[in-house]
């Protein structure tokens, strides 16, 4: 598998788009479910006259209008919001052959997450998101990425009672993800995020999370763009080593922390693309453009424009929906204003643009 990362990129690209420069704009994942989705979920599991099939409609209602909200803020590449997902593990461990549920752990505060043990050996039972891929692109005008949740998380935010490691589970975990990941890129899906949260807060298991990641890239179409999504932690402690994962790209949680973490990618060369979080998953406000703006020009310190994403922090689902909207339309607002000053010639790329040689090139020279 190549892992030229630009060879990847350009395919998103929309075939309007105005600047040399190109800043691809996307999201991580989740979003904001409306109000009547929630509803229909209570409904679901209150009354039997409420069934199945009125779910799914209300499902597929809500990825059509998520989806459409995401293009009418710009985004260059979508997803339907996660509309169908309830929580990131717990709706693939529903999915897999080997977990059961007993019932909500308190995780923090008031917080309670349904973690699922597994009782016996991980199989892969039925498909986890092609259905959901093909919907959101027959609903979509633009390219759709899908997030999945990764081997390594599923299996440390679980119990594991039928292993001898959880580094024994984890494995056997990739090997599904591999499999789902082949049916997707069968389905046409050419951008697919791993979401891997767990990494940093247990980074001596990067080796781990690497052989995962080999044996989930082992035989992935060349034109098929691989994202890996890590948020909280300390990213000092699996840095330069994540370089060596067989990612395109790597979707980091800046903004939450001030950048304070920026400059530990500045210390050896970030040799793949950086999809920088711009703004806060966390705050309730919408950043202004120029505050974003700001933002961006910070990844230039890491990498050059043409290997620079534009991204939330991390999943919006926790905002208001207004909310969220407001920080999407933004940040498009700021790449789009960025890329034509880049264009202009009236920003110098930093520490990034040394390091390439490229002070402010366009993305095609």
């Amino acid at each position: 598998m190549s892992y030229n990362a630009i060879d990847t990129r350009e395919q998103f690209r929309p075939d309007d788009h105005s600047t040399d420069h190109f800043l691809l704009t996307t999201v991580v994942g989740s979003y904001p479910k409306p109000k009547w989705l929630n509803r229909a979920k209570e409904l679901h599991e209150e009354r039997d006259s409420f069934t199945d099939e009125h779910l799914h409609e209300a499902e597929d209602d809500a990825c059509r209008v998520i989806t459409d909200e995401h293009e009418r803020a710009g985004l260059d590449v979508v997803v339907d919001g996660e509309m169908r997902r309830n929580e990131m593990v717990e709706y693939f461990a529903h999915r897999i052959d080997g977990y059961e549920f007993n019932g909500p752990v308190k995780v923090w505060g008031h917080n309670y997450f349904d973690k699922p043990s597994v009782v016996g050996e991980v199989a892969y039972d039925e498909q986890w998101l092609v259905e959901e891929f093909e919907f959101t692109a027959d609903a979509a005008t633009r390219p759709v990425k899908v997030p999945i949740t990764g081997p390594y998380t599923l299996a440390n935010w679980s119990f594991n009672e039928a292993y001898d490691s959880e580094e024994e589970l984890a494995y056997a975990l990739a090997d599904l993800v591999n499999e789902e990941i082949d049916k997707l890129v069968e389905a046409g899906c050419q951008y697919i995020q791993i979401d891997e949260p767990a990494l940093a807060t247990t980074p001596d298991d990067h080796a781990i999370v690497g052989e995962c990641l080999e044996r989930i890239a082992d035989d992935v179409d060349d034109d098929v763009r691989l994202g890996l999504h890590v948020c909280y932690g300390d990213y000092s402690r699996i840095y330069p080593e994540m370089l060596e994962f067989p990612v395109h790209e790597f979707d980091l949680e800046l903004a939450n922390g001030d950048y304070d973490q920026l400059p530990v990618f500045t210390e050896e060369e970030f040799t793949k693309d950086l999809a920088l979080g711009v703004v806060d998953a966390h705050t309730a406000e919408v950043e202004p453009v120029e505050v974003i703006k700001e933002n961006i020009k910070k990844g230039f310190e890491v990498v050059p424009p043409e290997r620079l994403t534009v991204s939330p922090d991390c999943g919006l689902k926790l905002l208001p929906r207004d909310i969220a909207y407001g920080k999407m339309e933004n940040m498009v607002k700021a790449a789009r204003q960025i890329e034509e000053e880049l264009d202009a010639g009236e920003i110098t790329v930093g520490y990034a643009g040394e390091k390439s040689g490229n002070s402010a090139a366009p993305a095609d020279d």
